[in-house]
């Protein structure tokens, strides 16, 4: 079985991370301790964070917040074939990276995959809908045009993510990867099945927890964040981003 990587980031939610552990750890494929990757953003509250129970698990401090790019530094560094990145309020279903990698083994959805999804309509995020664990259920895989929350995707792909200036340094890598893989590489962007019966292949198992938009560190509750996604997104669909609806 080829190895995974696991990135998980640390963001004021640190009470969220020895749970995310415990989630990695019992998936029905293994994940070596010495594969799990911690990056820690510097609190905005003045916390300190305490490091992994688990001392074989890698971790980076930093002194200041590098956002939402710097953690996807790291599938740089890793050496397997695969890496699954997840945002800190995620807790995969145990059998979401073996959904994963039956997923993009299959050569129509060999992709970046997500356990939520975007399909946007005109040429701005907030004029979508979406696909996924948190909003329409998808019984087989479907083609998004962006997706969050938990990523899986080969580790030769995350160079794609580099080849050209972020359109924002704020927000919108997970728009920035799925346009940028797609333009530089023709790799598209899925949401492997959600099927309602079975959520322990869902990429957040909402019975472990489900912290999305429940607290004041939630992304949305920060003024300005959809406009600018609305910007991050007309910047790519006008450098070339072919969207699933062909929006222009």
């Amino acid at each position: 079985m080829d190895e995974i990587s696991v990135i998980l980031n640390v963001y004021n939610r640190h009470y969220a991370l020895e749970k995310q552990i415990e989630c990695i750890k019992n998936q029905s494929i293994p994940v070596k301790s010495e594969n799990i990757h911690v990056w820690y953003n510097k609190s905005d509250d003045g916390e300190t964070y305490e490091l992994p129970q688990d001392p074989n698990i890698k971790t980076y401090q930093c002194n200041w917040n590098t956002k939402f790019f710097g953690r996807f530094t790291l599938p740089l560094l890793v050496k397997t074939p695969y890496v699954a990145l997840f945002d800190d309020d995620t807790m995969p279903g145990k059998d979401w990276l073996k959904s994963c990698m039956e997923t993009i083994n299959i050569p129509e959805s060999n992709g970046i995959l997500g356990t939520t999804g975007v399909v946007i309509h005109r040429k701005a995020y907030s004029a979508q809908h979406k696909i996924g664990w948190n909003s329409l259920k998808n019984p087989k895989t479907e083609r998004v045009d962006l997706v969050g929350h938990a990523w899986f995707f080969r580790q030769e792909w995350t160079k794609y993510l580099w080849m050209e200036k972020p359109a924002s340094w704020d927000n919108g890598e997970d728009i920035m990867f799925s346009y940028l893989a797609q333009k530089h590489g023709g790799i598209n962007t899925f949401v492997p099945p959600h099927p309602e019966n079975n959520k322990d292949i869902w990429g957040n198992d909402t019975r472990i927890y489900s912290g999305e938009g429940s607290d004041k560190h939630s992304t949305y509750r920060k003024g300005g964040h959809v406009q600018l996604r609305d910007k991050v997104c007309a910047h790519c669909i006008d450098n070339g981003w072919d969207t699933v609806k062909k929006v222009k």
